[in-house]
């Protein structure tokens, strides 16, 4: 909620003290110009300070403020500035426009971060595995602990700082625009495509007319897990990466002694190795202008993009998900997730 941190020079300094005192723990207030422009920023300490140093109740208060607050410029974004305001215990911090006008706040105190990346969830699946529960329900909408399956991600796209989501529907879509409508509710900019057919895992972001952000997130929306969105952007940026892909963890236990050879020769002895690799998660962030790639309204899945990336010279990476992760596809998969869910931090 913007409004509530913004005032005008036209406030007294006993309205601005009444004020922070509501805000409470998110007590820091930004004084604007009448268009909205930044000028400065407000704390109880700041009205302190200048007590101390003469100025009275009755004395403007622009005199008060600080004249260079820290703030977000939007569309021009550093994880590592983001990461050490975040340090050093700054909790508000405005987003200025190109006119520096305040378009958002972010509060890291509701937030844990404030990433670049639009979303798309893909959730046009029929469920079928999962019927009758999805004769009448789409499956993301499936309750699980009382609460729909892609509200969980929906709710962690937020909790990054995620605000632009497009949600493909197709089966009982008007179910799920229903239930979500535009995001208002949740500080969000939802939006909705329809496949006019099965796209596969990924081709409908083919359908989506923009983006805002140089990044995008693509995520199934059967999927229940703790995934940390900031590490798996940050591992997308160290590894200057074009894409990368969200995998699972998965061991093969071999209960006899394997030989490896090399033709008829024997190279080495395991005696019962385990072998670790690593599955398709359904998550993934890539660069916008590998939209491109997407043929329209055309048959495309997930795997088809990390080929032509690939087959043109780009790199594609990949990030273990060390926390939990579960596809809800099959009846025992959601028999599972209700109990889960009872111990898993989302």
């Amino acid at each position: 909620m913007i409004e509530k941190h913004l005032i005008t020079s036209d406030w007294s300094v006993r309205d601005v003290l009444a004020r922070l005192d509501q805000l409470a723990a998110d007590a820091i207030l930004f004084l604007t110009d009448k268009k909205g422009k930044l000028i400065g920023a407000l704390t109880d300490g700041d009205i302190r300070r200048g007590l101390i140093k003469g100025l009275g109740l009755d004395d403007a208060i622009s005199s008060f403020v600080q004249s260079e607050p820290k703030f977000f410029r939007k569309g021009a974004f550093s994880l590592t500035q983001m990461k050490e305001w975040r340090s050093k215990n700054y909790k508000i911090i405005p987003v200025l426009d190109e006119n520096d006008t305040i378009v958002e706040i972010i509060n890291f105190r509701s937030q844990r971060a404030y990433l670049p990346i639009d979303a798309v969830i893909m959730a046009g699946g029929k469920g079928t595995r999962l019927r009758p529960l999805t004769l009448d329900t789409p499956k993301p909408l499936l309750k699980v602990g009382g609460k729909p399956i892609v509200e969980y991600n929906i709710d962690r796209l937020r909790l990054y700082g995620i605000q632009n989501l497009t949600i493909s529907i197709k089966y009982l879509g008007q179910q799920l625009i229903d239930y979500f409508e535009d995001g208002k509710d949740r500080e969000m900019h939802i939006s909705y495509v329809e496949e006019d057919q099965p796209l596969g895992t990924i081709g409908a972001v083919g359908l989506v007319e923009s983006f805002e952000n140089d990044y995008i997130l693509v995520m199934n929306s059967d999927i229940l897990t703790n995934i940390d969105f900031e590490n798996l952007f940050e591992a997308l940026l160290e590894m200057d990466g074009d894409m990368i892909v969200a995998t699972t963890p998965y061991q093969v236990k071999i209960p006899y002694g394997v030989i490896e050879t090399d033709g008829d020769r024997i190279k080495a002895l395991k005696e019962k190795p385990t072998y670790t690799y690593y599955s398709n998660a359904g998550i993934y962030i890539f660069k916008k202008n590998h939209l491109k790639l997407i043929p329209k309204n055309s048959h495309f899945n997930a795997t088809d993009l990390m080929d032509a990336l690939i087959e043109n010279g780009q790199k594609v990476v990949h990030f273990p998900i060390l926390g939990y992760w579960l596809d809800v596809g099959k009846h025992e998969d959601f028999e599972k997730a209700q109990n889960d869910v009872k111990h898993i931090n989302f």
